[in-house]
């Protein structure tokens, strides 16, 4: 599939994947820094989210065939990558079929272990919202919270929000797909999946997505991998924590972390 990117800068090959949910848009502010740092950076809406096209096959495997066929088509060669939670996941088992094409990974807030599907009140009040009757954005967010009462879920929920035509709003994600392949997006790692390039994992202290006992995992596949840890940031850490995340990812980018 053809995916929607949003590029920013001249430089090194940098690629951003964002997580269930999300879209390239949600990375705007860390996609400039990188290119001020002498980075192309090539930020990507994933199958069934923002501008990309949307399909019935929703599996981490053509996920990664999307990025592949990217890079193709923009010449490019080899590729520094980050990728946040599902994007996350998108990336490392791209790393391990094309170490090749891999010059760095960035892995935010995700293992390579299986997790239970968890995100099922987000996906209820998402279908609950009545487009034939919502005509504003305060009235979406009015209706999300009678199910989610967490603002900021429901403010990253709502970038995805859009005038499909004149009076008339509508989610850009497909939402009807990745219900029904909402188990996909909690599978592990293929079991035999390694790579063993240079490899950051970035997770926040109060996410709980990446526990202390998924390191010897993580070394199983990624051998090279070091961890670093953001205390005051939960799963979207790139966000909750910009400053700190986008300074420890910019070193180790440049070859000046330590662990």
């Amino acid at each position: 599939m053809k995916l929607f990117s949003r590029i920013y800068g001249t430089g090194r090959p940098l690629i951003i994947l964002h997580g269930l949910f999300g879209m390239s848009d949600n990375w705007q502010t860390h996609a400039n820094k990188y290119a001020n740092l002498g980075f192309q950076v090539h930020v990507l809406d994933q199958r069934n989210h923002g501008q990309s096209g949307h399909s019935q096959d929703f599996s981490y495997q053509s996920m990664a065939n999307d990025l592949l066929e990217y890079m193709r088509d923009n010449e490019i060669q080899k590729a520094c990558i980050i990728g946040h939670s599902m994007g996350g996941k998108v990336a490392m088992l791209f790393a391990a079929q094309h170490a090749d094409k891999v010059e760095k990974l960035i892995v935010v807030d995700i293992a390579p272990k299986g997790y239970p599907v968890h995100h099922d009140a987000i996906i209820d009040a998402l279908k609950s919202l009545d487009f034939t009757q919502l005509k504003s954005r305060g009235g979406a967010d009015k209706a999300l919270a009678q199910k989610l009462d967490n603002l900021s879920i429901r403010q990253f929920l709502l970038k995805s929000l859009y005038w499909k035509e004149k009076g008339k709003l509508a989610l850009r994600f497909n939402l009807d797909v990745i219900e029904k392949n909402i188990g996909m997006v909690g599978e592990p790692l293929f079991a035999d999946a390694q790579f063993d390039g240079e490899t950051l994992f970035i997770r926040g202290a109060r996410s709980g997505y990446i526990k202390e006992d998924d390191l010897d995992l993580i070394h199983a596949h990624f051998p090279l991998a070091e961890m670093y840890t953001i205390e005051n940031a939960g799963h979207w850490v790139h966000a909750e924590a910009a400053e700190e995340f986008a300074d420890v990812s910019t070193r180790f980018l440049l070859g000046l972390f330590v662990a």
